[in-house]
């Protein structure tokens, strides 16, 4: 086909790397961004907590975001949990550019902390 429509064909244009292709960060790789940002928000943690667990789960731009924590009593635990969700919103956005519209953040154990100059064990 011969036909001259009097328009030419352009070369197509030519796409910069950075606009090609399409990023996808695991579940798995958000999920240890949230809970090394409970360890931030709780530091120093309770020396006989478990490690802080994160659970995420990702549609789009978008981290669905579960968090399983230990604290030391006493403290405000409403004060605490709220930093969490803060540090987690914050450090996820700001490293993987995520929008966090959710954080649960289930407190699993509550450890003692002695007062000061509290005795050890039993007393009589």
């Amino acid at each position: 086909m011969s036909a001259d429509t009097g328009t030419e064909r352009q070369p197509p244009a030519l796409v910069s790397a950075g606009e090609r292709g399409a990023l996808r960060i695991a579940d798995r790789v958000v999920a240890k961004i949230a809970a090394q940002a409970v360890r931030e928000a709780l530091a120093p943690l309770h020396p006989d907590a478990a490690p802080p667990h994160a659970t995420v789960v990702v549609r789009h731009d978008t981290a669905r975001v579960r968090v399983l924590l230990e604290l030391g009593y006493p403290a405000d635990i409403g004060a605490r949990c709220a930093a969490v969700r803060r540090q987690v919103v914050e450090r996820v956005g700001a490293l993987v550019s995520m929008e966090v519209p959710e954080v649960t953040v289930h407190v699993e154990r509550l450890h003692l902390t002695p007062a000061p100059g509290a005795p050890d064990g039993r007393t009589r």
